[in-house]
């Protein structure tokens, strides 16, 4: 799939998770159990969390990415190469942000959605390697959050295909 397909479809779907959640938000506002949330008017407490990891992240800061995480967080890898598979509880989600640093990854975003359970993250991210083959590829993140932590997250990739062979080749 080109990147420019990749990008509107992901951005179709975004938006159309965007318009399901203000309908969903909509019904969770007329409901007594649940808090009052203005659409567009002020920024999701989820969405925060999920900048707060961000931030914590691209600053190496594993005590402020702890504060976010559940102690029982499961991080999902789709693959076949050396880092693929669940990460399970904060120490191994850890290890695996350190591997990582291997490849000098950089993130930039696209476009998130938000309800009160999840988030859905698009990005462009890329390794800086130099002298080597560098991965340049869109990723999709779906976040569970639970009791204001991160309790899962699914991490899809534009180009399965490519993250295999570059993490095998880089890993291996």
């Amino acid at each position: 799939m080109k990147r420019l397909d990749f990008i509107q479809k992901t951005t179709l779907l975004a938006s159309a998770a965007s318009v399901g959640s203000i309908s969903i938000m909509n019904a969770l506002t007329k409901s007594n159990n649940s808090k009052e949330f203005k659409f567009m008017e002020q920024k999701h407490p989820n969405l925060d969390l999920i900048h707060a990891f961000f931030t914590a992240y691209g600053n190496n800061d594993s005590l402020g990415i702890k504060k976010v995480l559940d102690k029982n967080i499961k991080w999902h890898i789709p693959g076949e190469h050396p880092l693929s598979g669940t990460k399970t509880g904060v120490a191994e989600v850890l290890e695996y942000f350190k591997q990582l640093g291997k490849g000098s990854f950089k993130a930039e975003p696209i476009v998130m959605g938000v309800n009160d359970t999840h988030v859905i993250d698009c990005h462009r991210n890329w390794s800086n390697l130099e002298n080597e083959e560098n991965l340049d590829n869109m990723s999709c993140l779906l976040w569970r959050i639970e009791d204001d932590k991160i309790k899962e997250v699914h991490n899809f990739p534009e180009n399965q295909k490519i993250v295999d062979l570059f993490f095998k080749k880089l890993y291996g």
